[in-house]
């Protein structure tokens, strides 16, 4: 479903209520920043969340404003069948962009640094410094500023600085101290300085006495060295933070035919200097000084934003910490799966019943051990795997590639196109195909989002298949932080299918039988998902109880928020958790009444996707690595996999139930667009997070003392009452 078909679908059903995608993820990314300013998160991970709010905030303007500019340029004639105003969303982007600054500068000024300085940690600037601590910022520029700091005079329609993707520059105003000017037509006033936050760390430690801790930013040493060391010759009269934001698309024209691979790392070569997309500065920048540098940059009014200080705040993410873990997060340690971690033989564990890893509440433990037993059982015959992000460092790649040296068929598929792993994929295939896997890389025009692992074994002289089906990807480093569910499973007609889907991968032929069990992208998932939304429609039309409860990242295409809409006005009880962007508007009367929507962000970023259709009290529920969007629906090869093991179902349904019932970090989406927590009725706390770790806890009462379970939740309550300041 293209833009202009989004378009004509929306007049068709009358422009049904819809949210803007770009408008909504604003959205979500100001609950980030809620949890920045939430008194009850601990101070260091108030930082981590000021962080990832910045660090969100650039891939957005790198990826989806450079895509509105784009769409803005291409003509009136193309717009007209778009079904958005690029240009007014453009607007719309950065008024609320603009006002979140605002606030982000403020929560910085007014709640972040006055607890620092309560906790004995002083972030000072160059005129707050002692006379050693000015002595300590003059000898670390010379000693390891200088090479890097790369200052450009500036001469209008001669010098047109380059500014890389990202990085910090110091836009300088200077006056000539001899008071002459050479001629007339030459600016010199001006000048560029790179700070070197790609070489050197951001926050540098003073000399300090007592019991203090007094940090610096490198902004601030080269402010304070510049006249000095730069401009000697000069008298330095302003000095204003400034970063060029670069559109990250990689244009690949996969409509016509050639080497896939190559194109894509063509390029990669290119992202890095590719048109401006945000060209942020200092808010008190004088206005004829950014009137010169929009003219030296060829940038336009919509190409500004405007912040403080201070930019590229996702460096927040490595603030000293200083030993004082009080000021982080209490720990969670990841729960043994003993179903599957303890076991002799993790094949016959996963053929006597399915089980279900939730990271990171369980271990990761249990899914690298089915690749690294797999790669040594002399029963395996064939590993085969899709690789979207994978870590850099990874066990489960390791295992391939012994795998493959013990004599396995070992076959990855790798999608190049994972927006800003492109390289890491990349250098993993070369790698692998090296090692002797059979390597397949992405389809022109299409991503393959599926997380699905198949391995064949042999048992008592047959095959048997074994699969792995997750919401995530196989990346040991963010299901630290993600919260994904993961399913082993033996099912005959799980397994069969999934082989059928690699079977196409590797192929590109089309299967001969359909998808009976598992939904699959290109083939029955938007058919089978319509079919499900129909079913609950006519269950509520004959007086059958009828109920949708969906868990998401982000819900975006049109025809299926049609769908929902239709469901609520038949009657349809839906529930709706998406952390991300939510386009449907809950509670609209005569058209979303019955359907409410939360979303929770919290500690671990909720990635898992789970789908309940009450079927007349014979629920369907299903995993997914697909949300509902039009790109992942339309575009992308997904994988929807039904849960059939009874455990595991009163288990999902158990999670949901707690989701459903947070006070503590959910907030309601509906259409004032306020981010409002949802605090209900109960005097009881629920917090997803906790609740589901304690849950996993309490489910391990064979290996631990109920006694002591309860006992580390009451000391956890007890922590965060004393994070808060509830009590003494």
């Amino acid at each position: 479903m293209t833009y202009s078909t989004i378009k004509s679908y929306l007049d068709s059903t009358n422009s049904i209520p819809y949210i803007h995608r770009d408008i909504s993820w604003l959205d979500f990314n100001y609950r980030v920043l809620q949890e920045a300013m939430d008194p009850s998160v601990p101070l260091f991970e108030r930082i981590k969340f000021m962080a990832i709010y910045s660090n969100n905030l650039d891939e957005f303007f790198r990826v989806r404003v450079a895509n509105n500019r784009n769409l803005f340029r291409i003509g009136k004639k193309t717009r007209k069948r778009l079904a958005f105003d690029p240009k007014g969303i453009l607007k719309r982007v950065v008024r609320i962009v603009n006002r979140q600054q605002l606030e982000f500068n403020k929560i910085f000024e007014e709640q972040i640094f006055p607890d620092l300085r309560d906790h004995g940690i002083y972030l000072l600037d160059q005129n707050e410094l002692s006379d050693i601590q000015l002595q300590f910022i003059d000898d670390y520029f010379k000693e390891h500023l200088l090479p890097f700091v790369q200052p450009v005079l500036l001469i209008e329609n001669k010098v047109r600085p380059f500014l890389n993707n990202g990085a910090l520059y110091l836009a300088v105003q200077l006056e000539d101290k001899s008071g002459e000017v050479e001629d007339e037509n030459t600016f010199d006033e001006y000048a560029i300085v790179k700070i070197p936050s790609d070489h050197m760390p951001r926050f540098i430690r003073l000399p300090s006495v007592g019991k203090r801790y007094d940090l610096i930013m490198l902004d601030d040493v080269v402010r304070h060295s510049i006249e000095k060391y730069l401009f000697p010759g000069f008298n330095i009269l302003g000095s204003y933070s400034i970063k060029l934001t670069r559109d990250a698309e990689l244009y690949i024209d996969d409509e016509y035919s050639g080497d896939l691979v190559e194109k894509i790392k063509n390029s990669l070569s290119k992202r890095n200097v590719g048109p401006a997309s945000r060209f942020v500065y200092d808010r008190s920048m004088p206005p004829e000084m950014l009137k010169f540098l929009m003219g030296l940059l060829d940038l336009e009014n919509f190409d500004l934003l405007e912040e403080g200080r201070y930019h590229n705040n996702f460096d927040f993410f490595s603030f000293p910490e200083f030993g004082m873990d009080q000021l982080k997060n209490i720990s969670l340690p990841p729960l043994p799966y003993p179903g599957l971690e303890d076991v002799d033989n993790i094949f016959e564990a996963i053929s006597e019943r399915d089980h279900l890893n939730h990271p990171p509440y369980h271990s990761y433990e249990a899914v690298v051990r089915f690749f690294e037993d797999a790669a040594h059982d002399p029963n395996v015959t064939h590993i085969k795997v899709i690789q979207y992000r994978v870590a850099k460092k990874s066990r489960i790649m390791d295992a391939l590639i012994k795998a493959v040296r013990n004599g396995k068929q070992v076959t990855v598929f790798i999608e190049v196109k994972a927006r800003f792993d492109e390289e890491t994929n990349l250098r993993w295939g070369d790698t692998l195909q090296k090692a002797g896997i059979s390597v397949h890389y992405s389809f022109p025009g299409l991503k393959v989002h599926s997380k699905m692992a198949l391995v064949r074994r042999m048992e008592n002289g047959s095959a048997k298949l074994y699969s792995y089906v997750s919401t995530g990807n196989f990346h040991e480093d963010t299901v630290k932080i993600y919260s994904d569910i993961g399913l082993f499973t033996a099912h005959s007609g799980i397994t069969s299918e999934a082989a059928r889907l690699f079977g196409y991968l590797e192929t590109v032929k089309l299967p001969e039988e359909p998808f009976e069990h598992l939904l699959v992208g290109q083939f029955n998932l938007r058919t089978e998902l319509v079919n499900l939304v129909r079913q609950e429609i006519e269950n509520a039309k004959s007086g059958k109880e009828a109920r949708i409860i969906l868990k998401m990242n982000s819900l975006q295409d049109p025809a299926m928020i049609d769908w929902l809409y239709q469901a609520s006005q038949a009657g349809v009880k839906i529930d709706l958790i998406v952390r991300g962007l939510c386009s449907l508007v809950p509670g609209v009367p005569g058209i979303s009444e019955n359907i409410t929507a939360v979303s929770i962000v919290d500690r671990f970023l909720e990635h898992s996707r789970i789908f309940v259709f009450h079927n007349g009290g014979e629920e369907r529920i299903f995993l997914s690595s697909a949300d509902w969007m039009v790109r992942n629906l339309s575009y992308r090869i997904e994988t929807i996999v039904p849960v059939y093991d009874e455990h595991i179902r009163a288990e999902l349904m158990d999670l949901l139930a707690i989701q459903l019932s947070d006070n503590v970090k959910a907030r309601l989406i509906h259409r004032n667009q306020t981010n409002e927590y949802r605090r209900g009725t109960s005097d009881l706390n629920i917090r997803t997070q906790y609740e589901t770790y304690f849950y996993y806890k309490r489910k391990m009462e064979s290996t631990v003392d109920q006694e002591e379970v309860d006992t580390d939740k009451a000391e956890l309550e007890a922590a965060d009452r004393r994070n808060n300041g509830s009590e003494d």
